[in-house]
């Protein structure tokens, strides 16, 4: 544990080291963006700029800038938003961000955006290396199990869980089975809990899902 800790305190360190070699000027801001009028910006290079707003943020990239980015990541608005589409920028100009941020940015395009990695860098990815892939194996895996889309703690059954399910999780026009899980076995995973069929019995008794919902 120690030594993970170590890891993280000399990658931050780096992080910082070279962030102060880089020229990111604060610049005039009250820019349009799709997210509301810019508070701050700050210049990364001529014609790629980072703008924050009161809700929002993200990258704007002129004309040339843009062409830069790789077609299956290019956005024909320019804009590229702060939580994922950044990512796209710092693989189009990797010498504008630090190590840990271009490898921050390499683990958000596997983990959202799977297909468009997979044709650029001629990577294969699992579960393992991308959040979506492990998600869409779980769904493979579980499409014709119970998968939990709802759960209350049972107001009639202490101890047990109320958990509505459907076969492999899809919410709309599905159909919908209750559950009572003890609460020791409800133990949600990354992508869901899915009902073991041999210890975990349907319901159909009274609903702590109706008191629920009268109280609100």
């Amino acid at each position: 544990m120690a030594e993970i800790h170590d890891d993280v305190a000399a990658e931050k360190a780096d992080h910082e080291t070279e962030l102060r070699t880089l020229d990111r000027p604060t610049i005039q801001a009250g820019a349009s963006t799709p997210w509301g009028m810019a508070q701050i910006s700050r210049r990364y290079a001529d014609g790629i700029v980072l703008h924050s707003t009161a809700s929002h943020g993200g990258f704007h990239l002129d004309e040339n800038a843009n062409a830069t980015v790789h077609a299956l990541y290019r956005n024909d608005t320019e804009f590229y938003e702060e939580d994922c589409e950044w990512a796209k920028v710092a693989y189009a100009f990797p010498h504008l961000f630090t190590t840990y941020e271009r490898r921050l940015a390499d683990r958000t395009l596997r983990d959202y955006l799977p297909d468009a990695y997979e044709r650029v860098t001629g990577a294969i990815l699992d579960g393992s290396q991308s959040h979506m892939r492990d998600r869409q194996e779980f769904e493979s895996r579980h499409r014709d199990d119970w998968v939990v889309i709802a759960a209350l703690n049972s107001d009639h059954q202490p101890g047990l869980v109320e958990c509505i399910a459907t076969l492999g999780g899809i919410r709309g026009e599905v159909g919908e089975q209750r559950f009572m899980v003890p609460r020791s076995d409800y133990v949600i995973g990354r992508h869901g809990f899915v009902i073991d069929p041999v210890k975990h019995e349907p319901y159909d008794g009274p609903s702590s899902f109706v008191s629920w919902a009268a109280r609100r």
